[in-house]
C-alpha cells in the first residue's frame, strides 16, 4: 500500500471527507470559471426581462423588446400572401372547369391545394388520401355526391350533414333495427353481398331481394348502384365506406350511419377552396 504523504504547512483546508486515509483540498474555483458562471447568470436575467420568458396564466411576459416568434410567422405569411395575392385572385374568379387548361394556373392551384390538403384534410382522409373507415377514399372512382370538380368544390365549401351550412349536402339513412325484424335484415345482407359479387348465402339472398326491394331500393336504386342526388352509395361495386363484411353492413343497416364533414368556407379562402378541390381531383379518382 502505498504511503500517505504528511501534510504540509500551507495546504488548503480540506473538504473534511476522507477516503482510506486520502482527503480532497478544497481548492477555490478559478476566478475565470466564476466570472463565466457569473455572466451566464446576469444574461439569464437580462434575457428574460428582454425577451417573452415567464409564464403566465394564458401567455407569458411579453419582454422590453417586444419580440414574438408569432408575429415574425404572421409578417412573413402576410408576405407570401402579398406575393401570391394576383394568382390567387385570378384562380377564386376563373371558370371551374377551365383552370386545368391554364398550365401555370393549374399547376400553382395543384400545389398549393397539396399544401392546403395536408393541413386540413388528411387527419381524416390520410396523409395519402386513401382514407380510413367512415373517411372515403379520394383516390379512386367512386363518389358519393360526384366526382367532377364542380361537385368537389361544392362538397368541400358546404360539407355534408353538418348545422353549420344550410347548403350542407344532407342525406339520412333510416335506421332499419327499427323496422325490420333481425331475419329479414340479415337476408338484406346477403343479398347486398351477393350484389357486390362478394360471398354470399342463397338461400338469404334469394328473400334478400324482395327486402331491399321493398325498403332499400328507394334511394339506392333498383340495381344497388346507388343515387349521387342522395349520396347512396353503390352497393355492387365493392367499395365499402364502413366496411363490407357481414358484421359490418349488419350494423350499417341495423343502426344506420351518419358521417358528418365541416363546411369550409368558413375557414379556408374561396382561391383555397378551389385549389385543394383541383387537387383532389387530379388524385386519380376526379371525373
Amino acid at each position: 500500500m502505498s504511503k500517505i504523504p504528511p501534510k504540509q504547512e500551507g495546504d488548503p483546508n480540506t473538504t473534511g471527507h476522507s477516503w482510506d486515509g486520502i482527503e480532497e483540498f478544497d481548492n477555490p474555483m478559478p476566478r475565470w470559471w466564476l466570472w463565466t458562471f457569473y455572466a451566464t447568470i446576469v444574461w439569464g436575467v437580462a434575457y428574460t426581462i428582454a425577451y417573452p420568458a415567464w409564464p403566465l396564466v394564458s401567455s407569458a411576459t411579453a419582454g422590453l423588446l417586444g419580440y414574438s416568434t408569432r408575429a415574425e410567422v404572421a409578417e412573413e405569411i402576410a408576405a407570401a400572401e402579398e406575393a401570391n395575392a394576383g394568382i390567387n385572385a385570378q384562380l377564386a374568379s376563373a371558370e371551374l372547369t377551365e383552370i386545368s387548361a391554364n398550365a401555370e394556373l393549374n399547376g400553382y392551384a395543384v400545389s398549393a391545394g397539396a399544401a392546403v390538403f395536408r393541413t386540413w384534410c388528411a387527419q381524416c382522409h390520410g396523409s395519402g388520401a386513401a382514407g380510413f373507415p367512415g373517411y372515403p377514399n379520394l383516390l379512386d372512382d367512386d363518389w358519393l355526391w360526384g366526382g367532377d370538380i364542380e361537385a368537389i368544390h361544392a362538397t368541400i365549401s358546404h360539407g355534408i350533414r353538418n348545422e353549420e351550412d344550410d347548403d350542407a349536402r344532407y342525406s339520412e339513412m333510416p335506421a332499419f333495427g327499427e323496422i325490420l325484424e333481425n331475419e329479414e335484415i340479415e337476408q338484406v345482407v346477403n343479398y347486398v353481398l351477393e350484389l357486390s359479387g362478394s360471398e354470399a348465402d342463397p338461400a338469404l339472398a334469394g328473400p334478400g331481394a324482395e327486402v331491399f326491394a321493398d325498403n332499400c331500393s328507394a334511394c339506392h336504386g333498383e340495381n344497388g348502384m346507388g343515387d349521387r342526388e342522395q349520396g347512396a352509395p353503390n352497393l355492387a361495386d365493392a367499395i365499402w365506406l364502413y366496411g363490407g363484411d357481414v358484421e359490418a353492413l349488419t350494423e350499417t343497416v341495423t343502426y344506420s350511419r351518419f358521417g358528418v364533414m365541416p363546411p369550409w368556407t368558413q375557414r379556408l379562402s374561396e382561391a383555397q377552396i378551389r385549389a385543394v378541390a383541383l387537387y383532389v381531383h387530379q388524385l386519380g379518382g376526379g371525373e
